[in-house]
């Protein structure tokens, strides 16, 4: 029997195949929860949208607006 042929390192073959399987499953897990690397992961890093009144209310706190502005302005996003 031939020494070259891929019976002679069979016993190791398997290695290299479920090597690959495993990281293949490892990054389809990564991507598939949307986690992944830092430069996927942009999601996470967006601020949350603030509403029309906390805008209002950070604007009013910080002193953008006085007082009867704050109260009008509060009133037009109630209707």
């Amino acid at each position: 029997m031939d020494p070259y042929t891929w019976w002679h390192g069979f016993p190791w073959m398997w290695i290299f195949p479920f090597t690959f399987l495993i990281i293949a499953i490892v990054f389809l897990a990564l991507l598939l929860r949307g986690g992944g690397p830092f430069w996927w992961s942009s999601r996470r890093d967006e601020p949350s949208r603030e509403t029309p009144r906390q805008i209002l209310d950070r604007r009013y706190a910080s002193g953008e607006i006085t007082k009867e502005q704050y109260e009008e302005m509060k009133r037009n996003l109630e209707r």
